[in-house]
């Protein structure tokens, strides 16, 4: 039976579509789709593991002058900001992002601080209402981010690869990021010397908040888990995001378990004063720049410390 169905499937795609590289592919993931059928009932539910990683370039933020051993020391120290484990539990139309809780090293600082204050909670997604929510902590304040969940226009590809056990798909799309704009923090390199000549408005040395840019992201998602969840803000695609890379971040999923025994209810976050990504954004980069001014005055009066 699921044979003949795969079959008839298989013609109606393959007709319109009039490509003679689809159809074993088409026909692949149809009977993937439909052997398991019987695990996606209405009461699915599965939970995705995810390891991120981000790369930071430390030149940008004042650290041209930096031997390569001190920036290494940097970048371990900000190793728990950088690289972090989150969890996505998920059924056909909801889902919850959180991020796993580590018990820190003594002495490494914990969450306190400037990277504990970018720190996001959990992250609710609802493809068929489309609604996000995400609990936020921001130095000290809780918001409570409530958003209309936004459409990726996705570019389909026929590249494939193998992520554990599963035959993931290409799709790329341009997206404009969402939250703080890390280079609107940058440091310039000298600040005495601009003033003495430099160039004010130089698009590398410039203490001038960077304009929102558009970059590309590149997931990988498998129809074998016919859902349009991911990781982080991204849905969408017909089957779970097991990878995503955008710009120096990327998000790969180490685990899946599908149907556990013990279900977990996804509760929509509700604490904290209710704000839109955008009036969120405000905020944020307001106090970036409140930051930035203060510590480049701090560098302008002391620059010369340190360096007899």
């Amino acid at each position: 039976m699921i044979i003949r169905l795969t079959k008839k499937l298989l013609l109606s795609f393959t007709i319109p579509l009039k490509m003679k590289k689809l159809p074993l592919k088409i026909a692949l993931l149809l009977t993937v789709i439909i052997s398991s059928s019987n695990l996606f009932a209405q009461d699915f539910q599965g939970k995705a593991y995810y390891m991120s990683k981000t790369t930071m370039d430390l030149d940008q933020f004042g650290g041209q002058d930096m031997s390569a051993e001190r920036k290494k020391q940097i970048q371990e120290r900000m190793k728990s900001f950088l690289e972090k484990e989150f969890t996505l539990t998920f059924t056909k139309s909801e889902s919850i992002y959180k991020e796993e809780e580590k018990l820190e090293a003594p002495g490494s600082g914990g969450r306190r601080g400037f990277g504990g204050s970018l720190t996001g909670g959990p992250k609710y997604k609802n493809v068929q209402t489309k609604e996000m929510l995400q609990d936020q902590e921001f130095f000290g304040k809780q918001f409570l981010v409530k958003d209309e969940l936004k459409t990726i226009e996705w570019k389909m590809g026929t590249e494939t690869k193998t992520i554990g056990q599963y035959t993931c798909f290409k799709a790329t799309a341009m997206v404009e990021p969402t939250g703080i704009d890390f280079q609107s923090f940058r440091r310039p390199r000298n600040g005495n010397q601009r003033k003495e000549g430099e160039k004010g408005k130089d698009s590398t040395d410039s203490n001038e908040p960077a304009k929102p840019k558009t970059i590309e992201v590149v997931a990988w998602y498998t129809p074998q888990i016919p859902v349009n969840q991911g990781p982080d803000n991204y849905w969408g695609l017909p089957g779970l995001i097991l990878e995503v890379n955008a710009d120096r971040t990327t998000i790969l999923c180490t685990k899946i378990v599908l149907n556990p025994t013990d279900k977990e209810t996804i509760e929509k976050p509700k604490k904290g004063q209710k704000v839109t990504q955008e009036e969120y954004t405000e905020i944020t980069t307001k106090k970036m720049e409140e930051m930035r001014e203060m510590y480049g005055g701090r560098n302008g009066r002391g620059g010369g410390r340190g360096r007899n």
